[in-house]
């Protein structure tokens, strides 16, 4: 819950906007002054009083309920205390009535979303640096969904240019059918790279050739380039689905080829189209940003011409509340760019387009590097880290049931909880290590207090309807906690920051392993007690484990 929401909303100051009283109100030094506190010393020029008088004036007419026991004036500060055991019995009895659609709501209903994310390239295995546009863009497709939105993911194939020209080609030159079925994108790449290396002018002048044929419908040529979008595609699907990531369309590049040109056309109706040296472009200099080049001078289309074709379809077809761009912030120009020409166009839906942008992602060996050569194929990274889960697993826990299966949670929900943790526009060094440490701040500390709990509540067996005594320091950190998941799974689609979610998780982790270990839970010294505690730990399974399904990540019952 935001207290200070809630708290600024029955707080009425003449002459004070609520926003002005809620980022007013702080958490005091000293806990033993209450909750929250609200200085009065600003408003007395506004009401012409003195603070203190303001204070107690404010104090007696707040209203106490469940939430907010009462306030209390010192000293020129309006002191807040919150109802412990009302918060208590609310967030217990509301996880346990909502249990997995606890944090969920009605906020998008009627409402479309569309996510544009992950955008793979045909023909060229996943690397390292496509983690963060697939899983923020997965997590970011689950939290709207759990919000009630519509929400529509697109993979945006790269599937156009002359670089499927030079990989038929190169498949026609030294390729042999069985291999590369057998081998699929893996043996694809290496024909691809092997052209790159040995091209002649010949060579390049054939692939030009063989696009044209693609373009053109040729028969052979579609053939095989259909035959290697699908070999990519069988591929990426076994990612995917380690990653728990799904689409809703596949339409890429190639899919707006002949939707370009009415958008083209309007573009040249409104006055925005000029040339430049051959070239078609749309002038943003007035907005300080370069040309937005529509044509190149032998009236060949760009991957920005695409986008425009697909920002247009899209709003069609879905007419979207939002369309959001998962990619990383090296494109920040292109979509300014891109979001500009739409709004020139006179769309008042380009206000509802954003690109969520992201850093980079490397090893700790060093930089991801295509032309260094230091390309690390994501699959790499995510059957290591499922070995060293393995490994912890099989030593930490050497009878522990279906070890495989747990290490593929633990080990794939490191990758991506690397990638979901900090603040999305951070680049990110990726440590193996780090990731599987079970003390730190990591999705196997947070499965590994899952597990913990679960533990917990199978020894306890069925217990009976719970009743909430005063909570003490421990119990009132995690329910206070808890009560926060729901405005944190809005605060995250708000921002676009699945970390939120992520850091929400590790909080309540580290409060929940405090509680237990300062607190009896089985041995409680109440049956009351007892109850309440069973009741707070399931709370608190049911809250961690919803947080990690939104970002993907699986909950194992043991470790």
């Amino acid at each position: 819950m935001d207290y200070k929401a809630y708290i600024a909303e029955r707080l009425p100051v003449e002459g004070v906007s609520r926003e002005e009283i809620e980022e007013s109100i702080s958490v005091p030094p000293d806990a033993g002054l209450g909750d929250y506190a609200l200085p009065c010393f600003k408003f007395a020029k506004i009401l012409r009083k003195p603070p203190v008088r303001i204070a107690e004036e404010l104090a007696a007419a707040f209203p106490g309920d469940g939430v907010i026991s009462g306030a209390e004036a010192v000293n020129g500060y309006l002191n807040f205390k919150i109802d412990r055991r009302g918060l208590a019995e609310d967030t217990l009895s509301r996880i346990t009535r909502e249990g997995e659609r606890y944090g969920s709501s009605s906020l998008g209903a009627g409402k479309t979303v569309c996510i544009d994310y992950s955008s793979v390239n045909i023909a060229k295995p996943f690397h390292i640096g496509h983690l963060s546009t697939t899983v923020l863009g997965g997590a970011l497709y689950r939290i709207y969904a759990f919000l009630g939105y519509r929400v529509v993911g697109i993979n945006h194939l790269g599937d156009y240019g002359t670089q499927f020209g030079k990989l038929i080609s190169a498949y026609k030159r030294w390729g042999d059918r069985d291999e590369v079925q057998r081998g699929g994108i893996h043996a694809i790449n290496d024909l691809y790279v092997r052209f790159n290396r040995e091209a002649t002018e010949e060579m390049e002048a054939e692939a030009r050739e063989y696009f044209r044929l693609i373009e053109s419908g040729d028969e052979e040529a579609v053939g095989l380039f259909g035959w290697f979008k699908q070999l990519t595609l069988d591929y990426v699907q076994t990612i995917y689905e380690k990653l728990h990531v799904s689409f809703d369309s596949y339409a890429g590049e190639s899919f707006y080829i002949d939707k370009m040109e009415p958008v083209i056309g309007e573009l040249q109706e409104k006055g925005l189209l000029t040339e430049s040296r051959g070239a078609k472009i749309v002038d943003l200099e007035p907005y300080g940003m370069p040309p937005f080049l529509v044509l190149r001078s032998d009236g060949a289309s760009l991957y920005g011409t695409r986008d425009l074709a697909a920002a247009f379809y899209r709003k069609q077809v879905y007419d979207f509340d939002k369309c959001l761009y998962v990619v990383a912030y090296q494109q920040n120009l292109h979509f300014k760019q891109l979001f500009k020409v739409i709004e020139l166009m006179g769309k008042d839906w380009a206000k509802d387009m954003v690109h969520v942008a992201y850093g980079m992602v490397s090893l700790e060996d060093g930089a991801m590097s295509t032309r260094q050569g230091k390309v690390v194929w994501l699959e790499d990274v995510l059957d290591r880290c499922v070995e060293k889960a393995l490994s912890i697993i099989s030593e930490k826990n050497p009878a522990l049931e279906n070890k495989e299966e747990v290490a593929e949670k633990v080990g794939v929900g490191a990758v991506m909880f690397g990638a979901l943790c900090n603040n999305k526009i951070k680049d990110i060094v990726f440590s193996y290590e780090k990731a599987l440490n079970f003390d730190g701040e990591t999705s196997v500390y947070v499965q590994y207090t899952c597990a913990r709990a679960s533990s917990v509540l199978a020894k306890a067996g069925e217990y009976g309807a719970f009743s909430c005594p005063e909570p003490n320091e421990q119990e009132f950190g995690l329910v206070r906690a808890l009560a926060d998941f729901p405005d944190t799974v809005r605060a995250a689609a708000e921002k676009y920051e699945p970390s939120l979610i992520a850091r929400f998780a590790v909080d309540i982790a580290q409060k929940f392993n405090k509680f237990y270990f300062d607190c009896k839970i089985l041995q409680a010294e109440s049956e009351e007690r007892k109850a309440f505690r069973l009741a707070l730990t399931r709370a608190t399974l049911t809250a961690l484990t919803n947080a990690l399904t939104l970002l993907g990540i699986g909950v194992p019952e043991k470790m």
